[in-house]
């Protein structure tokens, strides 16, 4: 099966901005994609309807910026690409659409909510990036970690908390292969959040 990765051509240099950047490689904007696929007969959670925060970030992830580790105490940044959107956002839409694809739960943004939620979800990135270990011609593993925490709207009361982990080494050493591999690892952890969630809401769902 073909992976959906985009990569869109930044084409908007004119006037004098454009003077002496002709012969400069096209800036590569990468995304990662949703987790699609779930086990069938997950409960049906309608008539909860889950708030998506936008996620924060450790220092260093809060950027659309692709950063990596080449050593455990070093983080730097791929050059000539970046993430379609600073990659807190990026994430908190790949989470409304991984639950959006279960069928099961009605999660969007707090804008598109209104108030009508009854939980909210707010996670934290703590590690979001490939790591080389101090060997940058081999391929780095690719580390994502979130810490979620679900909430009871309107007070705000934390109803449970966990944290997800994913450690993938990468297929290869090229950029594009870097990004696959972190897309496997983020719809693994994706997942995983989503499934937890789920179990959770419908532990508090009488109907369920």
């Amino acid at each position: 099966m073909v992976r959906p990765l985009v990569v869109i051509l930044a084409l908007a240099l004119g006037g004098c901005a454009a003077i002496g950047l002709a012969n400069r490689e096209p800036l590569q904007i990468l995304q990662l994609t949703p987790k699609s696929t779930y086990t069938p007969g997950l409960p049906n959670l309608d008539g909860m309807p889950l708030q998506i925060e936008v996620p924060s970030a450790a220092a260093g992830l809060n950027t659309s910026r692709i950063a990596l580790k080449p050593t455990p105490t070093t983080l730097e940044y791929y050059a000539g690409a970046t993430w379609i959107e600073v990659l807190p956002v990026m994430l908190q839409t790949l989470v409304i659409e991984s639950f959006d694809n279960t069928d099961s739960v009605d999660a969007s943004d707090r804008l598109t909510m209104g108030g009508r939620a009854r939980f909210a979800l707010a996670l934290h990135v703590r590690e979001f990036q490939p790591e080389y270990g101090g060997d940058t011609t081999s391929a780095p593993t690719i580390n994502i970690r979130l810490q979620a925490r679900l909430l009871s709207l309107p007070r705000r009361d934390e109803v449970a908390r966990a944290s997800f982990e994913t450690l993938e080494l990468a297929t290869g050493t090229s950029l594009e292969t870097i990004v696959l591999s972190t897309d496997d690892a983020l719809g693994a952890t994706l997942k995983d959040l989503v499934l937890w969630t789920i179990d959770v809401m419908a532990e508090r769902s009488p109907r369920v």
